[in-house]
């Protein structure tokens, strides 16, 4: 037989070979949801008037997957600030009661992005609307809620044989900000900082081949846009999505905020810089799937739990000296706290999410709520060393910030002044690091595949 035709051969061969088979179904879908402009975003207290315009529209999107058994999961992403409870559990209750989801199957997940609307009631003391705007985002919350149910369905309709495999890359720009000085630490940069530069990959193929959609991470605040910037724009996750997308025609991109709670891009300020940051982290997404790729396989396990996550003591007169503050944001919170105190039900304690996705054992999705920083993920990762276990912040309820032991020690942004924004009544008790890994290991206990 002559090389040509040899070649010819070995070619038929290959064209024809089965594809492996498929151990999941899987459905992707997506929906924009831009707020109308002007509209008055959120992440920064010091903005002083809404969003002229668009630079980037932002969506919401889904992966449905379901096992041979008819177990399911959905994850969804979305190109926000945070999502609240108040939203994400009233979508979750839609979807279980009109596709039997149990509450465990369903991820909602948020980017972070600074430069996105203002998500009602999330960070409520960051804003003093008047009537109509107050109205207007109310409508937007309504109305978010309602695209989460109809993009989550619709992943869930379009189930079809899919197979899926996981890997990791490597993205740079990341750095701690959480800065030590002679007076306490404050934001800035800090290179000694603990960082995680890890790029999770989670990559859907169809029957035919060809890749349906890519789900991807990174520990990083959306901040690359400061408070001076005032058009809607999904920073440098939705930059990396759109390039992906566009180097991958037809398969979709969704992105997953992870621990970086204490984590910024470096530099940051410009729009360029949102560019850059999303070539790097798209260039590393696409280089992983250009690799080797470990196979995932079923079944699909959920679990979920509520944890109380106790806060610092405090009385009635803490919060009647507050109001006397020449901070408004500190007296908003304190008419918050007060009115509390007058229903009989101070705030004491955040029931606080916690969930685990596992497919077999060769990808788990452990999402935490809040802005975990990112001792958490790299706690995990030590005491928990599975190969594709990923683990998300920003998941289900963005209720404030998530400090471990360390940062709320040494005090700080994260650790004591989000907390005025986010309308909590201060600083967590000593042991909110250890009530988080109880529940950590009881979830993933339970999703655990043993032979």
């Amino acid at each position: 037989m002559r090389p040509c035709q040899l070649l010819l051969l070995i070619t038929l061969v290959l064209a024809h070979a089965p594809l492996p088979a498929a151990d999941f179904r899987a459905g992707v879908a997506r929906v924009e949801i831009t707020p109308p402009v002007p509209f008055w975003l959120s992440g920064y207290a010091a903005r002083t008037n809404p969003a002229a315009s668009v630079r980037s529209p932002l969506f919401a999107k889904a992966l449905a997957l379901e096992d041979a058994a008819g177990a399911r999961a959905v994850i969804v992403t979305t190109d926000l600030i945070g999502l609240p409870a108040e939203i994400s559990e009233a979508a979750a209750e839609r979807l279980q009661r009109r596709y039997r989801l149990p509450r465990a199957a369903m991820v909602f997940n948020s980017s972070h992005t600074h430069a996105g609307p203002a998500i009602w009631p999330n960070l409520r003391v960051m804003f003093d609307f008047p009537p109509a705007e107050q109205e207007r985002v109310r409508r937007y919350a309504e109305r978010l809620t309602d695209q989460l149910v109809r993009v989550a369905g619709a992943a869930l309709d379009r189930l079809a044989p899919a197979t899926l495999a996981f890997g990791r890359g490597q993205a740079g720009f990341a750095i701690n900000r959480r800065q030590p000085t002679p007076q306490g630490v404050r934001l800035g940069v800090n290179p000694a900082g603990p960082v995680d530069h890890t790029v999770p990959v989670l990559r859907v193929t169809g029957a035919d081949g060809a890749l349906r959609a890519v789900l991807f991470g990174y520990a990083c605040h959306n901040t690359t846009l400061g408070g001076d910037f005032y058009q809607v724009d999904g920073d440098y996750a939705g930059a990396a999505q759109r390039q992906l997308e566009q180097a991958h025609p037809g398969a979709t991109a969704l992105f997953l905020m992870l621990c970086g709670g204490d984590q910024n891009p470096n530099p940051r300020g410009r729009v360029e810089h949102v560019e850059q940051y999303g070539r790097e982290l798209a260039d590393a997404v696409t280089q992983t799937l250009k690799g080797t790729l470990a196979p995932v396989r079923p079944p699909i396990r959920c679990a979920h739990q509520l944890v109380a996550l106790e806060f610092a003591p405090h009385t009635r007169e803490t919060f009647e000296t507050e109001l006397r503050d020449a901070n408004v944001f500190r007296q908003r919170r304190a008419r918050l706290m007060l009115e509390a105190y007058d229903r009989g039900r101070p705030v004491r304690h955040l029931a606080y999410p916690v969930q685990a996705v596992a497919l077999g054992g060769d990808f788990t999705l452990l999402a935490l709520g809040g802005e975990v920083v990112v001792d958490y993920g790299l706690r995990v990762a030590r005491e928990f060393p599975r190969p594709g276990l990923v683990v998300a912040g920003y998941c289900n309820d963005v209720a404030c910030y998530i400090p471990s032991r360390r940062v709320l020690h040494e005090g700080g942004y994260e650790a004591v002044d989000s907390m005025i924004y986010y309308g909590q009544p201060g600083p967590f008790a000593e042991d909110v690091e250890d009530r988080v890994f109880s529940a950590v290991r009881e979830v993933l206990g339970r999703v655990e595949v043993r032979p």
